[in-house]
C-alpha cells in the first residue's frame, strides 16, 4: 500500500469555459473538469504523475497540512 500526502487545492468555477478548476497551492498544477469533484480527481491524477519520481521526503516537504483556506474582501476603487 503506499503513503499519502496532503496538499492543499483551490478550486473555483471556470465563468468562460464552463465547469471548474482545481490548482494544488504549493505546487505548479491544475486541472478541470465538469463539475467540482471531476476537477479535483483529475488534479489528483496530474499530481501523482508530477510526484511519480520524487521520494516521499520530497514530496512531503511541499505538503500543507497547515494551511488555512480564507476568503477576504477588499475595497476596489468606485
Amino acid at each position: 500500500m503506499g503513503r499519502f500526502a496532503y496538499l492543499a487545492v483551490a478550486v473555483t468555477p471556470d465563468p468562460e469555459l464552463g465547469g471548474h478548476v482545481a490548482r494544488a497551492l504549493d505546487v505548479e498544477a491544475a486541472s478541470q473538469g465538469e463539475s467540482r469533484e471531476e476537477a479535483i480527481a483529475a488534479l489528483g491524477h496530474a499530481l501523482e504523475l508530477y510526484f511519480e519520481d520524487e521520494s516521499f521526503d520530497e514530496i512531503h516537504s511541499v505538503t500543507t497540512a497547515d494551511t488555512s483556506i480564507a476568503a477576504i474582501d477588499i475595497r476596489l476603487p468606485a
